[in-house]
């Protein structure tokens, strides 16, 4: 940064009175100042490391997104309070003293204070400033959590749905056969009541039933899937989710009672409306709740917690079932995934996708052993409307 007739006076700083002096420190001051206030308005985190690694300067983002502290600048190593720093531009070849030190620029993943994705860009200060041996640097680190996790999602989404167009059509032709075998097992079996064939009717009519359960859970199968591959657009209306709620509980009444469970609706204050698909949004609070009954043991309780702030409604199904491990948690929102003997897997697929098509986000935590969390935020009726003028 250039400073018009400021060099001119450092240069005869020995002349000046204390007068003058005083104008130059005002001046100096003041230009610190606006620096400070221009390197603060910078998302990028900026820092300035001796030959040592010891942070001499560092603007706020820097202080957000490495966790610095106050007493750590002039004291502190940047490698030592940051490891993965010095492990991801492998600090023994990327020394930073002396003339060696070169430009450095990668994506580095950091765990402290918060897990984050940064593009790191390290530039010896000689090189800018015509300084020989000073050995210092500046690191520029920029936050592209957001872009990685985007990043990734768009993939997984294009690799899905590539698997997911191939699928459909094999689900399609598996259709046909389908149909024809369930035709001629009936045909069977009302040739079979016909017969008089004793003991080996009894065996047949055994094997009979086998097939056709096999067919129907198969028919089954594809019918889940095909709802899951061919989404349709939400129709959206006014809908309040405790009334939905309150209608999907009724509906399950019974087999609540037979399994011996409470379910608790706990509502903080009012609900505002949203706008969703009555039919679509039934579907994902059928699922959540059967999936916490079938994880419960009699006498486990079901939670659901209705709040709200200024932008989301957020519906919260927390239970005391079994559980769900990190490595399961990891894999639980991908198609043909279960833990259950007889699921199909695509259920908390279905939730997710119909989720995302209403604008809201899906999130679930778990502790095998102790139950699982699991959070929807929908965007109120307002923002909703906000969004789909944009």
């Amino acid at each position: 940064m250039k400073n018009t007739g400021l060099d001119k006076i450092l240069g005869r700083i020995d002349d000046l009175d204390s007068v003058n002096l005083g104008i130059l420190v005002q001046r100096l001051a003041r230009d610190r100042k606006l620096q400070e206030t221009v390197f603060n308005t910078i998302q990028d985190g900026i820092l300035v490391i001796d030959s040592e690694g010891v942070v001499q300067y560092a603007n706020e983002a820097a202080f957000s997104l490495i966790g610095l502290k106050e007493d750590d600048i002039g004291n502190a190593r940047l490698w030592k309070m940051v490891p993965d720093l010095a492990r991801s531009i492998n600090l023994d070849k990327a020394d930073t003293r002396g003339k060696a030190a070169r430009v450095l620029s990668r994506e580095v993943e950091l765990t402290y204070p918060e897990h984050r994705f940064v593009r790191l860009y390290m530039v010896p200060i000689d090189t800018q400033v015509g300084h020989d041996d000073s050995g210092g640097m500046v690191v520029v680190l920029s936050d592209v959590t957001e872009e990685k996790v985007s990043m990734e999602e768009r993939i997984e989404s294009e690799r899905i749905a590539s698997i997911m167009r191939l699928s459909a059509g094999v689900a399609h032709e598996l259709g046909n056969p389908l149909n024809s075998l369930t035709i001629h097992l009936q045909l069977i079996e009302r040739k079979l009541k016909k017969l008089q064939l004793g003991k080996t009717a009894g065996s047949i009519s055994e094997s009979l039933e086998v097939c056709q359960g096999e067919v129907k859970r198969l028919d089954g199968i594809i019918t889940h899937f095909l709802e899951a591959v061919r989404p349709q657009q939400p129709e959206l209306n006014k809908l309040d989710l405790v009334e939905l709620l309150d209608e999907v509980i009724r509906v399950q009444e019974a087999e609540l009672s037979n399994r011996r469970l409470d379910v608790n609706i706990e509502v903080g204050q009012a609900i505002p409306s949203i706008l969703g698909d009555r039919g679509q949004i039934k579907q994902v609070f059928f699922n959540l709740i059967k999936n916490a009954m079938e994880a419960m043991q009699p006498g486990g309780k079901l939670r659901v917690l209705a709040r709200s702030d200024d932008e989301f409604v957020y519906m919260q199904f927390i239970d005391t079932g079994s559980g769900i491990s990190e490595d399961e948690l990891s894999r639980i929102l991908q198609p043909y995934y279960t833990t259950k003997k007889e699921g199909h897997g695509l259920g908390m697929m279905i939730v997710q996708r119909i989720i995302r098509d209403h604008g809201g986000q899906l999130s679930i935590e778990s502790l095998k052993g102790e139950g699982t969390a699991i959070t929807l935020q929908f965007p109120q009726q307002h923002r909703r409307t906000r969004l789909l003028e944009v």
